[in-house]
């Protein structure tokens, strides 16, 4: 049996562990009761609503349309398509005939009357006209100018004024007669056929008026030919007249399919004695 100096020597060192042990567990236990104010430090401050982005939201897909409504689209979708397919034949028809037009004077076939359609007075387009018509009257391809263009107001008399230009270039007035009721070139030849019983002429107009004109003509039963009297350039205004163009003969198209009666027919006044130009 050991006697008690013997344990005390050696329970000595034990105790001292123990101690030291309970000293660490204490520390512990202090740091980690002071660990929560760190904590509360360091967190980070609950956001301001205020400044928080709102949360994007993907947009909803376009709604179907329902049967009818789409049934009502393709419905629509075909007929514009047939539209424009039948305006372009419309065109097509009344432009690419085989006409017969001449960009020289001297080359025109002899005929009784030019029929010269009118253009603002004054203009490059109704100089040139007026010169050209004057031309064929000179050279003997015509013995007659037929003026036809518009006198609405009486302020504006398009058929006299050409008829002056005329005289001014050599043509003796009595050859010289004027349609004023001529508001479109419909009138103006519906009107010389059966007003001033035209039934052959050259037609005496620009080279992008011919083509229509002379659609109309040969529809109404006269018998023409055309010379271009596009002698000078008319600018940037030509592709306004091209487009026009386009337009205008759907509505040339639709006169003669409808057999459109002129405003104003009136009187005859024959332009020559029975049994001439063509009669």
């Amino acid at each position: 049996m050991e006697s008690p100096e013997n344990i005390d020597q050696n329970q000595a060192p034990a105790d001292q562990v123990a101690a030291e042990k309970a000293v660490d567990i204490k520390a512990a236990d202090d740091k980690t009761a002071a660990s929560p104010a760190v904590i509360d430090q360091v967190t980070t401050p609950d956001p301001d609503p205020a400044s928080t982005p709102a949360p994007t939201s993907t947009p909803a897909p376009a709604p179907t349309p329902a049967p009818k409504r789409r049934r009502w689209l393709e419905i629509s979708g075909l007929v514009s398509a047939l539209l424009i397919v039948g305006l372009v034949a419309i065109y097509q028809e009344v432009e690419n005939q085989p006409y017969k037009i001449y960009s020289d004077a001297k080359l025109v076939p002899p005929t009784s009357v030019a029929i010269v359609f009118g253009a603002g007075i004054g203009s490059r387009e109704f100089k040139d006209r007026i010169s050209t018509a004057a031309t064929l009257y000179k050279l003997g391809k015509v013995k007659k100018l037929l003026m036809t263009g518009d006198n609405g107001h009486l302020s504006y008399n398009e058929p006299q004024a050409m008829k002056d230009e005329a005289v001014r270039d050599g043509v003796p007035a009595a050859d010289i007669t004027c349609d004023y009721a001529g508001f479109r070139t419909y009138d103006s030849l519906y009107r010389a056929k059966e007003i001033f019983e035209v039934r052959q002429a050259v037609l005496v107009t620009q080279r992008y008026h011919l083509p229509r004109a002379m659609f109309l003509a040969q529809k109404l039963g006269l018998e023409v030919t055309g010379v271009d009297a596009g002698i000078q350039s008319y600018g940037s205004i030509q592709s306004w007249y091209d487009f026009r163009e386009i337009l205008a003969a759907e509505t040339a198209w639709l006169d003669v399919m409808t057999d459109h009666k002129p405003k104003f027919l009136g009187k005859k006044e024959p332009l020559f004695p029975p049994g001439e130009n063509g009669k």
